[in-house]
């Protein structure tokens, strides 16, 4: 039985209380934990299922058979973290038909809402999103696919490919450069899955069974009334798109967390070896506790992204992307841990921890992918960067200020391994050299960058202001600045 004493955080009112409760006591055929055998066959049935239980009406607005006038994060969130805890292909499907109806939602017109939402909601119509490229994966600004304007119709032309429910899906968002519009044109359009000039051109087997593919388009050509928002808006409507349904990624990790959590408490409180249970073990309680607090940890971020949302903030790009990748990069170690110990039958497919370990490891690197980049006390994922007023790291000076810092004794390395200035006043090995000098090495090098290094005297009150936070110094790290 999951934990559901988040339940009480104040983020969620009574309505999501009543939501996950719902969602913990349904029953739906289709969210069994085994793989289906034919996995297209198993996601028309699935999205008929959410449609008669109502779930898929959290992902269209009232006005065209929704429950919320505009989308409830905290909703999309609670839903997507119940269906992964039971089936990663439920949790898919309905994360499908959310992303794959978002930009008609948000900038969509009035008649594309009316043809296009009411069947989502029902569970009639099956939705992609289609933006991805061989060569345009997060760098969406990369893509090559272009959409031509002929008379008063649109012609498009290219490939997208890692496209969930390519081959299965009704109609397809798809995202595409306008080369008259400039560099930075693009546009979104609705594609019905009959149209000429559209084909399925391959399908994508992963280690997490998904509907993958690549779409190609030869002359595929559309009436003006599939654009979706402005011409050159393309980029503006898929941004605020993922902006969206990034934190729900971040709670489908969640959900996967969860339940390799109680897999693992009700497999070690059962398992006995040495005259006790596993759970007895002092070794396995400390590593279930690790697991517990990732899970509450990535559970604060994802909903409190969530509430930021509903609350009316217009971006949460940074709450989003530091709930996403918590969440994934934590799951995937409890998930491990989870495995661990269930020792062999960890491995064996079939197990629940077993899919857990692949349905993680897709997520991770799949949908949305993740670009993560630390560097300079800034994070980057999802090609979205987070800034931080990280007082470790001091901002470039200029040249006026390295001046100085050579007229007061400190001494300036142009590289990581030049120490041509300092060997020549003072000859012998690099070490010796820097301690005869009063000098420290600095921990992290890096050939970009530039570093100022200051006698040992300059450094004692810079101790000080180490507690403070107000710089790097301290042990053998002697480096104050990047230069």
């Amino acid at each position: 039985m999951a934990d559901t004493s988040f339940l009480g955080w104040p983020f969620f009112d009574d309505a999501h209380r009543a939501l996950h409760s719902g969602l913990a006591h349904a029953r739906m055929p289709g969210l069994e934990d085994g793989e289906p055998a034919d996995v297209d066959a198993a996601s028309r049935r699935l999205v008929r299922v959410l449609g008669e239980a109502g779930w898929l009406r959290y992902v269209v607005p009232a006005e065209y058979g929704g429950l919320h006038e505009r989308f409830d994060v905290r909703s999309l969130c609670l839903i997507r973290e119940s269906l992964a805890y039971q089936s990663g292909l439920a949790d898919f499907v309905f994360a499908m038909q959310g992303l794959g109806t978002g930009s008609i939602t948000l900038f969509g017109s009035d008649e594309l809402k009316r043809t296009y939402l009411p069947p989502i909601a029902r569970g009639e119509s099956i939705a992609a999103f289609a933006i991805s490229e061989a060569e345009a994966g997060s760098d969406v600004g990369a893509m090559q696919t272009t959409a031509q304007q002929v008379g008063d119709d649109w012609v498009i032309d290219g490939e997208k490919t890692w496209i969930s429910n390519a081959g299965i899906a009704d109609h397809y968002v798809v995202f595409c450069r306008i080369p008259e519009g400039g560099d930075r044109s693009y546009g979104a359009f609705v594609v019905d899955a009959e149209t000429a000039g559209l084909q399925v051109a391959d399908r994508i087997q992963v280690i997490a069974p998904h509907v993958l593919g690549t779409l190609r388009f030869r002359e595929c050509r559309v009436p003006a009334r599939a654009l979706i928002g402005e011409p050159g808006a393309g980029l503006k409507i898929a941004l605020a798109t993922l902006d969206v349904f990034r934190t729900t990624v971040a709670a489908a990790a969640l959900g996967f967390a969860r339940r390799a959590l109680d897999e693992a408490v009700q497999f070690t409180r059962h398992r006995r070896g040495f005259g006790k249970t596993v759970a007895d073990m002092q070794m396995t309680q400390a590593r279930i506790a690790d697991m517990a607090v990732a899970v509450d940890a990535a559970a604060l971020l994802v909903y409190r992204a969530a509430w930021t949302k509903d609350r009316g903030e217009p971006r949460i790009t940074r709450e989003a992307a530091m709930a996403k990748l918590f969440s994934t990069e934590s799951a995937q170690k409890v998930i491990d841990d989870a495995v661990q110990l269930h020792g062999g039958r960890g491995v064996v497919h079939g197990e629940v921890v077993e899919r857990l370990y692949r349905e993680i490891r897709a997520l991770r690197i799949a949908n949305l992918r993740c670009l993560r980049r630390r560097d300079e006390g800034k994070a980057v994922r999802c090609g979205c960067r987070i800034r931080y007023d990280v007082p470790t790291l001091r901002r470039r000076r200029s040249a006026d200020q390295r001046g100085d810092d050579r007229a007061a004794g400190a001494w300036t390395l142009p590289g990581p391994h030049d120490t041509d200035a300092l060997q020549q006043q003072h000859p012998g090995p690099e070490g010796p050299v820097l301690r005869r000098a009063g000098l420290r090495r600095p921990r992290r090098r890096h050939p970009r960058h530039r570093y100022v290094w200051r006698p040992v005297r300059q450094l004692r009150p810079a101790l000080t202001a180490r507690r403070q936070g107000a710089g790097r110094v301290g042990g053998v790290s002697g480096l104050v600045g990047w230069q």
